[in-house]
């Protein structure tokens, strides 16, 4: 399988060779090009066609954000991810108004930083559990208060709500996706955190509850 092609930017030095360092602990992960400022970002993306570009959003002339903006129009086949400090809710949704596929908080853990890549390497969208609830709680709720909780989750999350459901181990749900075990940890933390459920038997009647599987199965 080849790398994921990586462009990395921010603009403050130590936080960039720290976030470098993680990412060359990964496997698969190769970094093409590391940018100090927004307009250097563009410019090494169009020059590198990364797959993926993770950027802060608080940098020199343009912002992460903005340049989210110009990426979505110029260099499509990029795909963004923000890692950054700020956690609020009108942050998070102006990213993805942007065109962002993922957006991570810089307190996550170096196993949610692998998995938010993987998963936007395959086409779709990462949001850290804390981001996506401030979200859920501030838009969809109030809006749409007679929606499922199953609403709220991805269709990645929902298939591994479903197999943990019906029984099977965290090793054979990893099998059955083509997965790593550390990527089905790292969604069933997610799915308690989000669900606000402490255990599997509580996952397992919240899925009977919501119509995911019969009681029978």
């Amino acid at each position: 399988m080849k790398p994921l092609r990586l462009l990395l930017a921010d603009d403050h030095t130590v936080v960039r060779s720290g976030i470098r360092m993680l990412l060359q602990s990964f496997a698969r992960i190769e970094i093409v090009a590391e940018a100090d400022g927004g307009q250097a970002a563009l410019d090494l993306t169009e020059k590198t066609a990364p797959d993926i570009a993770l950027l802060d959003i608080s940098m020199p002339d343009l912002s992460g954000i903005e340049v989210a903006a110009q990426m979505r129009l110029r260099f499509p086949q990029t795909r963004v991810v923000i890692l950054s400090m700020h956690g609020d809710v009108e942050y998070v949704a102006q990213a993805l108004q942007a065109g962002v596929a993922g957006y991570l908080l810089k307190d996550a853990t170096p196993e949610e930083l692998e998995t938010a890549l993987q998963v936007v390497a395959r086409g779709e969208t990462y949001l850290s559990p804390r981001v996506s609830g401030a979200l859920v709680n501030k838009y969809v709720r109030p809006a749409a208060s007679g929606l499922s909780p199953l609403d709220a989750l991805s269709l990645r999350q929902r298939e591994i709500l479903q197999l943990i459901a019906r029984g099977l181990s965290t090793k054979q749900i990893a099998a059955d996706l083509d997965v790593s075990i550390k990527t089905v940890e790292t969604h069933r933390a997610q799915l308690m955190e989000r669900l606000e459920i402490r255990d599997i038997a509580g996952l397992v009647r919240f899925a009977i509850r919501s119509g995911l599987i019969s009681a029978e199965e």
